[in-house]
């Protein structure tokens, strides 16, 4: 794991101190997140059967869409990510993070949290409460009150912030692992989730989430721009957030990005790229080579030196000539 810059210039005995109190907080961290998604995933299940079975048809409804609910997808890509957390945390603990399953493992660690879990948290949990704040109805009816306890609505669309939140104060992500892949998954996702909840509308003939239905079409699709728009910003401003806590990124670390994306040799270390000298230089080549600029140069000086006026190039009859025009008086 890189170093914060701050860390650059310390007695190396503190830094190594430094990252084992980071890694075991980072362990811990991620073990409680763990187990508290685990937990809410097994509640989960709980609840959806529950729905299934009950007498409301508006609950049963519910259990009925449960997996089309961005909510879940949302808690199901930040399980994944945190299982893949902690597995490379036990590589580290292991010392053999630098094995190549320990780092496809990071990998995919960055992956998923930077194209999935950061944009479609903040989304979630920031459009679900500026909702229900305006009128619950429209995103979380009174009635699932009966089956769903409000400490499961917290863990699902308040703690899941807090993640994001820890996440971004313990690991340093300065810039996208791959910004191709990254915008990639994140486009599918968003593609596929509306078509998921379009799909419900036009075959189960109602909308997933009532919002939808207090809007007309043109209203539902700026509302739609507005959901893709905001994941976007989520994703292209974690970035700048995080080199706010972990400081600017350090150039060796940028090499070794660029390296990757051009496919260039490493570069030695206290080696630097030649300067060119822009500077001309007029001077014959031993093997008779000259560059197109000291050929212009040369030419330049020859065609003074062959102009009308050099007395190098007069013939002897017309230099006699001009001497008697220069010795002559009017």
């Amino acid at each position: 794991m890189e170093l914060p810059d701050l860390e650059k210039g310390l007695d190396h005995s503190v830094v190594t101190k430094r990252h084992k109190v980071r890694l075991v907080l980072r362990t811990v961290f991620h073990g409680l997140l763990m187990c508290h998604h685990a937990t809410v995933n097994v509640f989960g299940g709980f609840i959806f059967f529950k729905a299934i079975q009950h007498e409301n048809q508006e609950i049963r409804t519910m259990g009925s869409f449960a997996a089309a609910f961005g909510t879940n997808w949302n808690f199901a890509f930040q399980s994944v990510f945190l299982f893949l957390s902690l597995i490379y945390d036990v590589c580290e603990w292991l010392s053999i993070q630098d094995g190549p399953r320990a780092k496809k493992i990071a990998y995919w660690r960055d992956i998923v949290f930077t194209s999935l879990v950061v944009p479609y948290t903040l989304f979630v949990s920031l459009m679900f409460w500026t909702v229900y704040w305006i009128d619950r109805e429209l995103v979380f009816p009174t009635v699932y009150d009966s089956i769903v306890p409000w400490w499961f609505n917290h863990c699902v669309h308040t703690n899941i912030s807090i993640v994001v939140l820890v996440e971004t104060l313990l690991q340093a992500r300065r810039q996208p692992v791959n910004l191709k892949l990254e915008l990639i998954i994140t486009s599918v996702v968003a593609v596929a989730y509306a078509i998921v909840y379009y799909a419900i509308f036009f075959f189960a003939n109602r909308w997933l989430y009532n919002v939808f239905g207090i809007m007309t079409w043109w209203q539902v699709c700026l509302y739609q721009l507005l959901i893709w728009t905001s994941t976007y910003v989520f994703y292209y401003l974690q970035f700048p957030v995080n080199r706010l806590f972990h400081g600017s990124e350090p150039e060796s670390e940028k090499t070794v990005i660029e390296r990757v994306e051009t496919k260039e040799p490493p570069m030695e270390k206290g080696l630097e790229e030649p300067k060119i000298d822009s500077t001309p230089v007029f001077e014959k080549k031993e093997n008779g080579i000259a560059k197109n600029f000291e050929i212009a140069a040369m030419q330049t000086k020859q065609e003074e030196a062959d102009g009308p006026f050099s007395s190098d190039n007069w013939s002897l009859k017309y230099r006699s000539l001009r001497d008697k025009f220069e010795n002559s008086r009017l």
